[in-house]
C-alpha cells in the first residue's frame, strides 16, 4: 500500500527533501484535497526543512493509501530525480498504482509554479526550473558553479551579532535581536547551515572567523556568508569589552585576511559575501545641499550608535594565487557615517537587505540584489549601504530552490 511506502522511505525523504519540493508538494495536496488549510499551514511554520518534511508525511501516510499515493505521484512529478532516488519510480509504474495515477514523466509537466517564482516558508522566492536551466546553459562560464547534489553540499554560513556591551559608553544595540533572527531565518531559506554567536570580544570574534574558515565542510560548499553586527568606529568592529577609540577592535583587514586565498583555502574560487551592519564613525550619512549644490554643515538629532566598517584594499600581490579574489563586502553606511537602527524593527539596512533578498534572489546575482538595497536608499538620505572589497570575478546567483 502507498502509505507503507511512504513510511519506508520516511527517513530518507526527511532527509533529501529541500523547501522547494516540499513547496510544491502542499500546494499539490491542498488541491487535490488530501490537506486542508490549516494542515499545510502546520507544515510552514515548523520553520526547519527536516521538520517541514517530516510533518508533511506523516499527515499524509494517516489518510491511507490514496491520499499517500497522490503524495508519492506528486513527488515524482515535481522532483522525478528524488523520486528514482526513494525507488517511488517504480513503486508508481507496478501494480499497485492505478493507471489514472501513475505519475507521467517528469519532464512532461511544466506546471504554473514552474513558469512563475515559488515563495517558501521563510518568505523567499524561490527559482522556477526553466529559468535555473536557462542561466546555467546561457551563461555557464559567466557564473559561480553551485553543487546541486544536496546530498554532498555542505554550505555554511556565520553570523556574529553583539548586543550587550560590558562599557557604559556602549548603550545596549535593542533591535538587534531582530537583525539576527531576520538574517538567521534567511540564511538558512537559502540553504546555508548558520552559525550563530553574541556577545564577543574582538579576540572571540577574529577566533570565531578563524575556526570558520579552517571548517572541512567548506570543500563541499560553493559559498559562504558572514555576517556581523555591533557599534563601530571608524578603526573597526567593537568587541563587548571596548571602550572606545582604539581598544578591543576588530579590525577590517584582519575580516579579509582570515577569508583570503592564503588562510581560507577551502573556499578559494568560491564566493565569499561579507555583510557588515555598524556605525563607520559618528557623522551623519547627507548633508543639506542649497539650489546651487553647495554642501552645508549637517546636523541631526541623535541616533542610535552602531558598528564602524573601514576598509583597506590589499594589493593584488600575485604568487601561485591573487592573495584575495571570489569576495565581496556589503557595509551598511559610508565610512566615517553612522547607520541607523530601530529598537523595535532592528537595523534599517538588514531589513531592507533581508527583503530584497527574499524577493530578488530567484532571479538576480548578489551584486544586482545589493544595488537594489542601494537604490531603496536613495531618496532616505540619512545612509547609503556601500559595496566595498569587490573581488567576484563573475555573477553569484543563489538559485533559492536549487
Amino acid at each position: 500500500m502507498a502509505d507503507k511506502k511512504l513510511r519506508d522511505v520516511r527517513t530518507k525523504f526527511v532527509e533529501k527533501a529541500n523547501t522547494a519540493v516540499i513547496c510544491k508538494v502542499l500546494d499539490d495536496l491542498l488541491q487535490e484535497g488530501v490537506l486542508n488549510d490549516e494542515e499545510v499551514e502546520k507544515v510552514k511554520t515548523c520553520g526547519v526543512v527536516h521538520e517541514e518534511a517530516r510533518t508533511l508525511i506523516d499527515n499524509v501516510r494517516k489518510k491511507g493509501h490514496k491520499a499517500s499515493l497522490i503524495a508519492i505521484k506528486s513527488i515524482h512529478s515535481r522532483d522525478g530525480f528524488l523520486a528514482e532516488e526513494l525507488s517511488l519510480t517504480a513503486f508508481l509504474e507496478g501494480s499497485l498504482a492505478p493507471q489514472s495515477l501513475r505519475a507521467p514523466s517528469p519532464r512532461a509537466v511544466l506546471s504554473k509554479e514552474e513558469t512563475q517564482p515559488v515563495e517558501s516558508t521563510q518568505g523567499i522566492k524561490l527559482c522556477p526550473p526553466h529559468l535555473f536551466e536557462k542561466i546555467q546553459k546561457e551563461e555557464s562560464d559567466k557564473i559561480y558553479p553551485i553543487i546541486r547534489e544536496l546530498k554532498t553540499r555542505t554550505r555554511l554560513a556565520l553570523i556574529i551579532c553583539n548586543i550587550d556591551f560590558e562599557c557604559a559608553c556602549f548603550s545596549k544595540r535593542d533591535g538587534a535581536e531582530v537583525d539576527l533572527a531576520g538574517m538567521e531565518r534567511l540564511l538558512t531559506g537559502l540553504g546555508y547551515t548558520v552559525e550563530p554567536h553574541t556577545n564577543l570580544c574582538s579576540k572571540g570574534m577574529a577566533d570565531r572567523l578563524r575556526a570558520f574558515a579552517a571548517k572541512k565542510e567548506h570543500k563541499t560548499s560553493d559559498s559562504t556568508f558572514v555576517v556581523l553586527m555591533s557599534h563601530g568606529l571608524r578603526a573597526g568592529l567593537c568587541g563587548v569589552k571596548s571602550q572606545g577609540e582604539n581598544s578591543d577592535i576588530l579590525t577590517h583587514d584582519t575580516i579579509y585576511s582570515i577569508l583570503n586565498n592564503k588562510n581560507c583555502p577551502s573556499l578559494r574560487d568560491k564566493p565569499k559575501v561579507i555583510i557588515i551592519q555598524a556605525c563607520r564613525g559618528e557623522n551623519k550619512g547627507f548633508v543639506y545641499v542649497s539650489s546651487t549644490n553647495v554642501p552645508s554643515a549637517d546636523s541631526l538629532s541623535p541616533a542610535p550608535r552602531l558598528l564602524e566598517e573601514d576598509e583597506d584594499y590589499e594589493s593584488d600581490a600575485i604568487q601561485r594565487v591573487h592573495v584575495e579574489t571570489d569576495l565581496i563586502c556589503f557595509c551598511s553606511s559610508t565610512p566615517d557615517n553612522v547607520s541607523w537602527r530601530s529598537p523595535k524593527t532592528g537595523s534599517v539596512f538588514i531589513a531592507q537587505l533581508v527583503k530584497q533578498m527574499q524577493e530578488d534572489a530567484w532571479n538576480c546575482h548578489i551584486e544586482e540584489i545589493f544595488r537594489e538595497v542601494q537604490q531603496a536608499f536613495k531618496n532616505k538620505p540619512l545612509q547609503m549601504p556601500t559595496k566595498e572589497r569587490a573581488t567576484l570575478l563573475k555573477r553569484f546567483y543563489l538559485f533559492p530552490g536549487h
